[in-house]
């Protein structure tokens, strides 16, 4: 499935989209950190939660769990949420 990578994480795959397979959002990143090694700790913290300044996207849909379930055809969207004060 398509997979799109926010800019800061580019430095990782050298695309703005890359192809990566999973079952779930978990296997996804699972996968993406085999295919781009580094990548899956940009996202995901040492507990194995979602880092809270990346937001997750499934067609057009923000998911929260890891545990979210995939269809092949879906569109995943990593996206960095920006901060600042």
């Amino acid at each position: 499935m398509k997979v799109g990578i926010p800019t800061p994480l580019t430095s990782y795959t050298h695309a703005r989209e890359v192809e990566a397979e999973g079952a779930t959002l978990g296997a996804l990143l699972r996968d993406l950190d085999q295919r781009y090694p580094g990548i899956r700790f940009r996202v995901v913290d040492e507990q194995d939660r979602l880092r809270p300044h990346m937001r997750f996207f499934v067609g057009g849909e923000q998911v929260f769990s890891l545990e979210h379930p995939l269809a092949p055809g879906d569109r995943v969207q990593l996206v960095q949420a920006l901060s600042g004060g």
